[in-house]
């Protein structure tokens, strides 16, 4: 059996990760295809936790530039994300993953509210958590979400799957023909060379409590399993000298 690398893994998905080619919405082929690939890594008993953004459907810096005000603009990409949340967890469900959906927005109806120890209990039980509606609290990102979630359940890395690029470049790899692609970079050279990975509070937060990030493109079928085998795909960034 392949023995994986991490034992729990924080797996971030950008809201635009489920709308494929047409970057907008829910595209109902592509959220399969993320399904099986996490079913492929639960296979291997590897705990996986899951922050989900919602930019597919509203961005709450987009609503505030447009006149909403930003508390209330955030609120509405809070519940977004709960739900990308919910038709992940029917997308995993289906292909036989157990899995919960915890929301920081108390919404009973639809979800958990989230609890710390609960999480982790049903990690321990080989279930799937989905972390929904970002910390509950406006002025933060999702990518502060993973941070702060990876640190409360002790994950071992955070692995942050993107849609359009395969790691981390000096530069925009569509604008710029000369972008260099990084193998191993730290949270001080993202900061100081603003590269625009995740923001500022969540490196800094990962570079505090020592969690590794894996970014790497999530369109390439089994690219999950890859990096939690730990092949060298994409770009990790390390607290220290890699």
């Amino acid at each position: 059996m392949e023995q994986p690398r991490y034992k729990r893994i924080v797996l971030k998905l950008s809201g635009e990760a489920l709308s494929g080619a047409v970057g907008y919405g829910i595209d109902s082929q592509t959220i399969v295809s993320i399904a099986e690939q996490v079913k492929a890594v639960h296979e291997l008993n590897v705990e996986v936790a899951i922050v989900v953004g919602g930019g597919n459907i509203w961005r709450g810096i987009a609503g505030s530039a447009k006149g909403i005000d930003r508390a209330t603009a955030d609120y509405m990409g809070m519940l977004a994300t709960v739900m990308n949340s919910l038709a992940l967890q029917d997308a995993l469900e289906n292909v036989g993953v157990p899995t919960r959906v915890q929301s920081s927005i108390t919404m009973q109806q639809v979800a958990e509210p989230y609890i710390r120890r609960r999480a982790i209990r049903h990690l321990e039980k080989g279930r799937v958590v989905i972390f929904a509606a970002g910390t509950g609290n406006p002025y933060f990102s999702t990518d502060t979400t993973a941070a702060l979630r990876a640190a409360e359940i002790e994950a071992e890395v955070i692995l942050m799957a993107k849609n359009k690029v395969d790691g981390v470049y000096s530069a925009d790899p569509f604008k710029d023909a000369t972008a260099v692609k990084y193998e191993t970079l730290t949270y001080m050279d993202v900061l100081n060379k603003n590269l625009g990975v995740m923001d500022s509070t969540a490196s800094s937060l990962c570079m505090d409590n020592n969690i590794p990030l894996l970014v790497f493109s999530i369109t390439e079928q089994g690219n999950i399993k890859r990096a939690v085998l730990g092949e060298k795909i994409g770009t990790i960034v390390v607290k220290g000298g890699a």
